[in-house]
């Protein structure tokens, strides 16, 4: 009986390989779209008519298919991108806003479902990269480049501009982190490397995603999962990238147009050649190959009874007892200890560091178990390490200051920056540094007495345990974040009055403010608070400034 239910199912999944290798036509409004489809239930093209078992009067046309790098492209849209889009939707809001705008003509093989924002940007880069297959490579500074990547840009934008309409809005760092993120589309445009395009995208994402992890962790779980299920497409990706283009994107030497291969594209014609398939007999269609012969297949072991094993002798507990019934015989295979190991007998091993070690069986040795493991090393104190060389160079978009000491006012270290930089200064005393242009973001670390000046940034200054620290803004700043700061002097421009400064476990943090609108005068000084009181009314714990009177 256990046999035959084994030859049964193994039948069943012979037969359900067999219906997945049979040939499919693609859905011409899911070409039109860039998404791929469905498996249709018939194999025939539409249109097609099937009359007294045969097919003859009429020419059908099998889709080629597509190359692998699509196909597994398609696996990631229709896989973590669409996990994604459906986590947004069940937080609703403006979130579903953005990343779920619906598209009038845009459905494919998703049915109900409204096609999301996001997953339409994935569409118009699948696109993209189906021209790619087809077609020559065009002048990257050609006006043919920008309008085969018109779409991919149009749908990128659509997601920023709905996070600029929504400032105010208390799920701004959820608009954010999408918007920052999906700036990974664009390493089909980086000819080298685009894995590193999508690791700084990753980056900047996280600057946000991570705040909303820490504001909702303890609040709504559906939150946390939402920014990780965001994460995992970037993961995805770089998989990706690397099986297929880890160094850039490829384009067919042979190929034709890309204009041309754009109109194809968008008009479904998907496949370089079609050929029709072999015509079926009047008999019917063609006998399946034979199924696998299962005559030599073991049978399964038989199961006990109940599911409990029958191995255990019940007489095994009385021959524990008889062993501790054996008095003083216990004891009889200890190993005696040699007196000229025995400390109390020797004064000079009392002396030593340990005692001699000596033969030691496998079965003794086994019997003392793990010892604890030794204490790590202390790190040197900053003092008594090696100094290291400056550093100032720019890698990808990340420009890494390191290792500036005692660099003089007049000798001012100035940064070209752009806005797509990112700055990270490190380890660096007394040190004036200049940012020339608008750039991304700037962190701090471990720096002491480093002055910065800035013209304008999109998102913030860090700045993590450096003390004695001065910063200057002549432009925009949206925000200063400081942590574990002793010392802080920062002196805002009239178009930086509305930055907003965070801070955690820091002292004598001083703001300069400058008088506002036309008027002119002095910066006016504004100390941080740091002494809170912390009172409970009405079962709520209220945190208030405490105010010294004189």
């Amino acid at each position: 009986m256990n046999n035959l239910t084994t030859l049964i199912k193994r039948l069943e999944a012979a037969t359900s390989r067999l219906e997945d290798m049979m040939p499919t036509v693609s859905d011409p409004s899911a070409a039109r779209n860039g998404l791929a489809s469905l498996p249709e239930s018939g194999l025939t093209a539409p249109g097609a008519e099937v009359q007294n078992g045969s097919s003859a009067s009429q020419t059908q046309l099998a889709v080629a298919p597509l190359p692998p790098a699509i196909d597994d492209f398609d696996a990631l849209i229709n896989g973590d991108v669409k996990t994604f889009v459906n986590m947004s939707e069940e937080i609703g809001g403006l979130v579903a806003e953005q990343v779920s705008t619906a598209t009038p003509g845009y459905e494919a093989h998703l049915g109900n479902v409204q096609v999301a924002e996001v997953l339409r940007a994935f569409a118009a880069e699948r696109k993209f990269l189906i021209v790619t297959t087809k077609a020559k490579k065009p002048d990257i500074q050609s006006p043919v480049y920008m309008e085969v990547l018109k779409d991919l840009q149009s749908t990128m934008g659509v997601v920023n501009d709905i996070r600029e309409a929504n400032r105010p809005s208390p799920l701004f760092g959820h608009l954010t982190t999408v918007s920052e993120g999906i700036n990974v589309l664009t390493w089909v445009a980086i000819e080298t490397k685009p894995v590193d395009t999508i690791t700084e995208s990753l980056s900047s994402a996280q600057f946000w995603g991570n705040r909303v992890i820490k504001e909702y962790k303890e609040k709504d779980r559906t939150h946390v999962q939402w920014v990780q299920t965001f994460y995992r497409i970037f993961t995805s990706l770089t998989g990706y990238v690397k099986q297929h283009y880890p160094s850039g994107l490829t384009w067919n030497p042979d190929g034709i147009d890309p204009l041309q291969a754009n109109e194809e594209v968008n008009s479904g014609d998907h496949a370089s050649t079609r050929s029709p398939p072999p015509q079926p007999s009047a008999g019917g269609p063609p006998p399946p190959p034979p199924l696998p012969k299962f005559n030599n297949a073991p049978p399964p072991p038989p199961m006990p009874p109940n599911g409990v094993s029958t191995s255990r002798n019940p007489s095994d507990m009385g021959a524990v007892f008889d062993e501790i019934s054996k008095g003083e015989a216990v004891t009889s295979k200890l190993r005696r200890v040699d007196p000229s190991s025995q400390t109390h007998k020797n004064p000079s091993l009392r002396a030593g560091s340990a005692v001699p070690a000596g033969p030691i069986r496998s079965d003794s040795a086994s019997s003392r178990g793990h010892r604890s493991p030794t204490p790590g090393i202390k790190p040197k104190p900053e003092s008594m390490r090696t100094k290291k060389p400056p550093k100032k160079e720019l890698e990808g978009n990340k420009w890494l200051i390191e290792n500036y000491d005692s660099n003089p006012p007049s000798e001012m270290l100035e940064i070209e920056a752009h806005i797509s930089h990112s700055i990270l200064i490190s380890r660096c005393t007394k040190t004036t540094i200049r940012v020339v242009g608008k750039a991304n973001a700037i962190s701090l670390d471990n720096c002491t007495r480093v002055s910065l000046i800035i013209d304008s940034l999109v998102s913030a200054v860090d700045v993590i345990k450096s003390p004695r620290f001065e910063l200057q803004v002549l432009g925009t700043l949206p925000t200063i974040m400081l942590d574990q700061v002793d010392g802080a002097a920062v002196y805002l421009g009239k178009e930086s009055l509305g930055t907003e400064v965070f801070t955690s476990k820091c002292t004598g943090v001083n703001v300069n403010l400058a008088p506002p609108g036309d008027e002119e005068g002095d910066y006016v000084e504004r100390a941080l608070p740091e002494q809170m009181k912390h009172v409970v009314r009405d079962g709520v714990m209220v945190s208030e400034i405490v105010e010294h009177s004189g």
